[in-house]
């Protein structure tokens, strides 16, 4: 029995602090769990000895600053876990292991806007489609990570708004998609996951103080600060895409007018360029069209950073962000976009605000968002499910 201040319950908070230094990290040297949970080198040596002897981490030669070095990284049989994500033209299925090793990857096209009932028939079918495909037993399940297209209301569980899609009114997708696989399911929306997918593997890498801005159908903000996503109160942080720009602008389904979307998202912006390229054009061709030097979608693609620039002087002046990201079909146009991004940041924010920080395409495309849904179960799942009744050193 563990009581407080116990030799015992010491020894299974230093196991946690050590597997969760890994977990979150995906591998790490001993010096390096070392320097990250406080640990001496040789509680540290001891306690991945006697993980690797219960099966709990793997670990592999290495070198770190020229020096032979050991490698540790939770065991590939300790469990998987998956991403969803619902995209407002796609769903994409990942699942990976816990050393943060992507096993199998597929993505298809749906209409989320339409009945939520169709988008998670189709998401139980791929998940159990992929799950099958890596040959891995359903009992190593350890949770699902889910991203949809809008913020999620923290006291509910429920998407923040009817009118992001509203044939899922009063659907809570975390309980749906939980009771449909029976095992845990984490939620979020698809800007903090494509926050968390860039800070893991992408573009925001070796940072505490991001803004992952995705610019869709919509526009929004995954906000990482001091290493963790800040969601607010309600769950409603980040939504960048509804600060005023022109009170006089066009009207935004928020309600209110000349909100930095209704200047920047594909529904307001592709119209402007239809008349001479087509009904069917999407921001993917915008983009394209800009590299080959189409005059028309360069203008578009330029204001369209500028606008975006002067909302995010804004969350410099407020947050003081080090790096901002930007996601979405839009981040394919590089320094098109980019340079007028920062152009307006220069004009608008606090000088040593902006001074401070990089804006970045981000590097991981369409995957951010199904990567990040990944790295949210490996966030909040509990280090007792993978060390189970560890025993105590001496036991």
């Amino acid at each position: 029995m563990e009581t407080p201040g116990s030799q015992t319950s010491l020894h299974r908070a230093n196991l946690e602090r050590v597997v969760r230094a890994v977990r979150m990290a995906g591998s790490l040297t001993q010096a390096e769990i070392a320097r990250t949970t406080g640990l001496s080198a040789a509680t540290v040596s001891n306690i991945v000895r006697e993980l690797k002897d219960g099966g709990t981490v793997e670990v592999t030669p290495t070198s770190a600053g020229g020096r032979r070095a050991r490698s540790v990284s939770l065991s590939g049989s300790a469990g998987i876990v998956i991403g969803v994500d619902f995209g407002h033209t796609h769903l994409r299925v990942a699942v990976g292991n816990l050393a943060h090793e992507v096993l199998v990857e597929e993505a298809e096209p749906l209409d989320v806007d339409g009945s939520s009932a169709e988008g998670f028939d189709r998401a139980e079918a791929l998940v159990n489609r992929l799950i099958e495909a890596t040959g891995i037993g359903r009992d190593k399940v350890i949770g699902v990570g889910l991203g949809v297209p809008g913020p999620i209301d923290v006291e509910t569980g429920r998407l923040g708004s009817g009118s992001i899609l509203p044939g899922w009114s009063g659907i809570s997708p975390a309980d749906e998609l939980s009771e449909r696989l029976r095992v845990p399911v984490y939620v979020d929306s698809d800007a903090n996951l494509g926050a968390l997918g860039e800070l893991v593997w992408g573009s925001g890498k070796g940072v505490k103080d991001l803004a992952y801005i995705k610019v869709a159908s919509g526009v929004g903000a995954g906000l990482v600060i001091n290493g963790r996503i800040y969601r607010g109160p309600g769950g409603t942080a980040g939504e960048i895409g509804h600060i005023t720009l022109d009170e006089s602008g066009p009207v935004c389904r928020c309600g209110n007018r000349g909100c930095l979307e209704t200047f920047a998202a594909a529904r307001y912006v592709l119209p402007l360029l239809q008349a001479g390229h087509g009904p069917d054009l999407t921001m993917e061709r915008v983009v394209r069209l800009a590299a080959e030097g189409d005059p028309g979608c360069r203008r578009v693609i330029a204001d369209v950073g500028r606008h975006i620039g002067s909302a995010v002087a804004s969350l410099c002046n407020l947050l003081n962000p080090s790096r901002v990201v930007l996601g979405g079909d839009l981040a394919e146009a590089g320094e098109l976009v980019l340079g007028p991004i920062r152009d307006s940041v220069t004009r608008y924010a606090i000088p040593s605000a902006a001074g401070q920080l990089s804006v970045l395409s981000g590097a991981l495309g369409g995957r951010a968002e199904v990567l990040g849904a990944l790295a949210l179960v490996l966030n909040e799942m509990g280090d007792s499910t993978l060390l189970g009744s560890a025993p105590a050193a001496g036991d």
